[in-house]
């Protein structure tokens, strides 16, 4: 038996003999933040600087792929619920991911580009809700908040990486070479997902349910619940009043969050123009490497101080940081301030699975709830832009940043 005081996750042997290495889930995580920052990231920027497509145009592409990807969330999310092959259906959307960037880097003309951006959009929603019941299904509870945090640091050292190498392959080959990062690194998480034993995965809990009685894969065939297991209905969306209100936090949260870092991008450019990548590039790679051990910190403490003061220290961090943008135009200041967002995204995104497996605990409807979250954040996000872009042409820069700190 492990001890829990001194947080040994990663040396937690496998209770029901199946042969599981925490290792596997370690990469996982690591490898798929690799898959995704390969692309997303420098897509807008190769296009409009190297195909010389108009700003309307990537705005078209981006626009649709982003809001078809929303729909499907929660959908994609019960989906997940539902099957037992939840490894399986990483594999399958890092294979649709890998092809998407395969036909960006060889026809990136507009429909190409149009149909597999759009298709990468909706594979990406399969990732978050599959690892984190892969999770679930993989932990007991006492072992889950640690397991949680360790899973983001993972996740955000795998930013940090793919950030660097994907810098240096621009560097020595060129922006087009980027995409081409994506399928390796699809190839290289299909492995250690699948290094993941299936038996290891108790169905039940990582759907949100009871644990099976005898460990492992429980339940029945795929897609049903199988041995009695009760499931809860749909209607477990609205019915769970504290699901609302996390929700309605995150859309908070992240419509507040989302344009503060394109806003300081854009003083930034605007000051020092020949730095403006550097710099942007040294925003997220430092924001990246706070995140890390916050989200440590946070799995080894979640449990002793509770979920809500630590939710509120990350939201409060979000004013401050907002009004501290104000202080001054310095590129030290500004970039100094935005350390403070490795501070409350990491809390946020360590503490989002967390919250959701401790509020659908026995209802079997985790990745549900979780694709409605994460549809609530992307809608937050994606209609902030727009909001903020407004204020800044008729109020300027500083409104923007105080008018966003006080939507917390």
């Amino acid at each position: 038996m492990p001890d829990e005081s001194k947080g040994r996750v990663a040396a937690v042997p496998d209770e029901s003999g199946h042969g599981f290495r925490p290792a596997s889930l370690d990469a996982v995580n690591f490898l798929l933040a690799d898959v995704r920052g390969a692309l997303g990231p420098y897509l807008n920027v190769f296009l409009v600087t190297q195909q010389h497509w108009s700003q309307s145009e990537v705005g078209l592409v981006t626009s649709l792929a982003g809001w078809l990807g929303l729909a499907v969330q929660t959908p994609i999310g019960a989906a997940i619920d539902s099957t037992h092959r939840k490894r399986e259906a990483i594999v399958v959307a890092l294979a649709v991911l890998g092809v998407g960037a395969l036909c960006i880097y060889a026809f990136p003309r507009f429909w190409p580009v149009l149909i597999a951006n759009t298709l990468i959009a909706v594979v990406g929603d399969v990732f978050g809700p599959a690892v984190a019941a892969l999770t679930l299904g993989l932990f007991p509870q006492r072992l889950l908040a640690r397991r949680m945090g360790r899973n983001a640091a993972f996740d955000h050292a795998g930013n940090v990486g793919v950030a660097a190498l994907a810098g240096l392959v621009g560097w020595l080959f060129s922006q087009q070479a980027v995409f081409l990062l994506v399928p390796v690194f699809a190839v290289l998480s299909s492995i250690a997902v699948l290094s993941i034993p299936a038996s290891a995965i108790d169905q039940r809990r990582a759907r949100g349910g009871e644990a099976s009685a005898g460990g492992g894969a429980g339940g029945g065939a795929d897609g049903e619940a199988g041995n009695g297991e009760k499931v809860s209905g749909m209607g477990i969306l609205v019915q769970c009043r504290p699901l609302l209100i996390f929700g309605s936090c995150a859309l908070l949260f992240h419509f507040a969050n989302a344009p503060l870092l394109p806003l300081v991008g854009q003083k930034l450019a605007a000051a020092h123009p020949e730095w403006a990548t550097v710099m942007m590039s040294s925003c997220i790679i430092a924001a990246q490497l706070v995140m890390l051990p916050i989200a440590i910190l946070v799995g080894r403490t979640a449990d002793r101080l509770g979920r809500k003061p630590i939710l509120l220290v990350g939201f409060a961090i979000l004013p401050l940081r907002a009004v501290l943008y104000t202080l001054s135009d310095n590129s030290a200041w500004l970039i100094g301030v935005q350390l403070l967002d490795g501070v409350g995204a990491g809390v946020f995104t360590a503490l989002t699975p967390l919250v959701i497996a401790d509020l659908m605990r026995g209802t079997g409807r985790y990745n549900l709830a979780f694709g409605a979250v994460a549809t609530m954040q992307g809608v937050g996000a994606a209609t902030s832009g727009f909001v903020t872009g407004v204020i800044v042409d008729r109020f300027g820069y500083s409104a923007a940043f105080l008018t966003a700190g006080g939507w917390l």
